[in-house]
């Protein structure tokens, strides 16, 4: 039996734009695989799973097992895994008050936004950071809906990956007074380390929300830029309700912060499972900022750079 007319263009079309993903992605056959999944829908859908109310019963076991599955330290969570009323809840949870302590304040403090791994480091030269294995990207894209992004140049970035075994909430680097916070609506690439080193302008790309402060104190003369990074099954990227003061983040656009003051430690935002943050630091004390620390394992108010 033939298919109808529009029935066998329709599938001409389909079968051709598969073909067209599989060859033009670059990277790895599951890369490009992934290229074909409704990453956004699927994220939406995995997202609403993942607040589903679990019965009390069930939360010991699932929960337990993800934690196993992943190696997550409950002796830090702030609460047993039965007060955690869903999967959300748990990736959401907060540590054990005094578990991260920040790092004493010095001259041009920067600590560390969260628990994560420091993927990629170096000076941002020419309006471009490095994602990985030399792939540039632009930071007046990255910071979409930022007019003055050219106050990051000369200064550093600091990439940290969070990976699902990780606390998923991030804090205040430094201390300053907040100027504004945005939200671009992009695609939900993974941020794995297959996708970083072979997606051109990953970050540009993926939906992300941005937190901006200016330093004041010890840290006065910095610019500071925290862009939460989405990736696929983590749409959620959520800046603190603190600094939106009351209004509704665009879902593609920026709102002005009145110079709220900050210090470190701070809440910042929320990732709903876990991505990537990638912090900027610029500002006419950049050119004497230095890095104490450029790659490996970092965990939240740990002291990252500070003035030489």
């Amino acid at each position: 039996m033939l298919w109808p007319q529009p029935t066998r263009v329709a599938l001409i079309l389909a079968l051709l734009w598969v073909v067209y993903v599989l060859l033009w992605t670059p990277g790895p056959l599951s890369l490009r695989v992934l290229g074909l999944y409704p990453k956004q829908a699927g994220s939406a859908l995995v997202g609403w799973l993942a607040t589903r109310t679990l019965p009390a019963p069930w939360r010991q076991p699932l929960l337990g097992g993800f934690a196993r599955q992943y190696g997550i330290d409950l002796a830090e969570a702030e609460h047993p895994l039965s007060d955690y009323p869903s999967f959300q809840a748990f990736f959401t949870r907060r540590l054990k008050p005094g578990l991260r302590p920040q790092a004493p304040p010095v001259p041009g403090f920067v600590n560390s936004p969260v628990d994560g791994r420091i993927i990629a480091s170096g000076r941002i030269t020419a309006g471009q950071a490095i994602q990985a294995k030399g792939l540039p990207y632009q930071v007046a894209e990255l910071l979409k809906h930022d007019g003055a992004a050219a106050r990051f140049e000369g200064g550093y970035f600091l990439t940290l990956y969070l990976s699902p075994r990780d606390y998923h909430r991030i804090h205040v680097p430094m201390a300053g007074q907040v100027s504004a916070v945005s939200r671009v609506e992009g695609e939900l690439w993974p941020v794995n380390d297959a996708s970083t080193g072979n997606l051109p302008r990953l970050y540009e790309r993926n939906r992300r929300a941005t937190w901006t402060a200016t330093g004041t104190g010890p840290c006065e003369g910095l610019e500071v830029a925290a862009v939460l990074v989405g990736a696929t099954h983590v749409g959620g990227v959520i800046i603190d309700a603190r600094w939106l003061q009351g209004q509704a983040l665009p879902r593609d656009g920026g709102l002005s912060v009145p110079l709220l003051p900050c210090v470190a430690g701070d809440d910042l935002g929320t990732f709903e499972f876990g991505s990537t943050v990638v912090l900027l630091i610029g500002g006419p004390g950049a050119a004497t900022w230095a890095p104490l620390q450029t790659d490996g394992v970092a965990k939240m108010g740990q002291r990252l750079g500070a003035f030489r």
